[in-house]
């Protein structure tokens, strides 16, 4: 979404955005920071579906603009395709910040974030968790409908009803299921403002941490079907319903206008809010996921600490191993029908090369990778 310097100093977020600017070196802390964290996390939000992921029908500004300030992931990736398993661990954030002091607060609306932050002062941190609804099953305002009536999401795109469907009458009339699933989106963008203005409000908006993501994606037609990872039988694991938004928006730390193309996993959140706020992972529990907290500050890894680079993701018997180029898709542990798509040169994920002589070596090291990875 194109925004004039006009349009961005009089935004929502102006304030906070010039304590930094892309000329300044990210600010580094001698020792942890305890800013105050709101996680906002939505269900059935695939990375694609943002102008800052370089959607131009779907309209959010806000989280646009949110994006605009903070650092972007370009590779985040969720750990499961379907919206009824959270792929992040809301419960167990909250609790592992709660027992480093942080007073801890969740909400499904703008409305029910602001009343939590009107009780919050400065001198104590707070995590708060706002979890969207899925906006394909919310009550839409008109006004939000009549925002779509002439857009013929040509280029968001939808095919026509794959024979493995599961919900085939959803793609009887993709265009005005796409309409309404946009207006839930451009209603739901709403709330970031609402929350900004509070936190700003309160003397809070310095100092809070905000990350917003997606619990999982939604393929809305792409591939001939709808909904999430149960779309279509058997389960699949497309970009669309696994590759998620993140943002990460501190403008008093972080280089806004800041994009990062390394490969990152909802299991690498947690970690890095451990590293930021000094909080202790929780106890007897095998972290999977890595820090990616020096990523955000717009720094290099310590030199003894490499990257892995490999993202995983599961659900009931279908797996995922992801990198930067490539995607392998084991179903009961390799008996099939497995896939593999380079994603270099398929990024609509038509050719399968899992029996592709020529990656058999790529489709080993991803097996031995999945495979390592089940067993924690």
């Amino acid at each position: 979404m194109p925004v004039n310097r006009r349009q961005f100093l009089l935004g929502t977020l102006a304030a906070p955005a010039l304590a930094a600017t892309k000329k300044q070196p990210a600010k580094q802390p001698a020792t942890v920071e305890r800013p105050n964290i709101v996680l906002i996390v939505a269900d059935d939000l695939g990375a694609y579906m943002l102008g800052c992921y370089g959607n131009k029908e779907i309209r959010v500004p806000n989280i646009d603009r949110l994006a605009l300030v903070g650092v972007r992931f370009s590779n985040a990736f969720s750990s499961s395709p379907v919206a009824l398993e959270r792929s992040l661990p809301e419960g167990l954030i909250g609790d592992v910040l709660a027992s480093a002091g942080y007073n801890r607060g969740s909400a499904t609306s703008a409305g029910q974030a602001s009343e939590f932050l009107e009780a919050q002062a400065p001198a104590k941190p707070f995590s708060l968790t706002l979890t969207w609804s899925r906006p394909a099953a919310a009550a839409i305002p008109q006004k939000y409908l009549d925002l779509y009536a002439g857009t013929s999401f040509e280029a968001t795109g939808w095919e026509s009803a794959a024979p493995n469907a599961t919900q085939k009458e959803m793609m009887r009339s993709p265009q005005s299921n796409l309409r309404k699933y946009a207006a839930g989106l451009s209603m739901l963008d709403e709330q970031v403002p609402v929350l900004l203005s509070k936190l700003q409000q309160r003397g809070l908006g310095d100092n809070t941490l905000i990350v917003l993501t997606g619990n999982n994606g939604y393929l809305a037609g792409h591939h001939g079907l709808w909904g999430d990872g149960l779309a279509s039988d058997p389960i699949n694991m497309y970009e669309e319903v696994v590759h998620v938004p993140l943002i990460w928006s501190w403008p008093s730390r972080f280089p806004p206008q800041t994009m990062r193309t390394e490969v990152v996993g909802s299991n690498d959140l947690l970690p890095s809010l451990c590293e930021l706020t000094g909080a202790a992972p929780p106890p007897g529990r095998d972290l999977t996921g890595q820090s990616y907290l020096p990523f955000a500050y717009g720094r290099r890894l310590p030199k003894k600490q490499s990257w892995r680079g490999v993202t995983f993701a599961r659900f009931r018997n279908t797996e995922m191993a992801r990198d930067d180029r490539y995607k392998l898709i084991l179903r009961d542990q390799g008996k099939g029908p497995n896939e593999l798509y380079d994603e270099s040169v398929d990024v609509t994920e038509k050719t399968n090369q899992y029996d592709n002589a020529q990656y058999v070596t790529v489709r080993d090291r991803f097996a031995s990778a999945l495979a390592a990875w089940r067993t924690k």
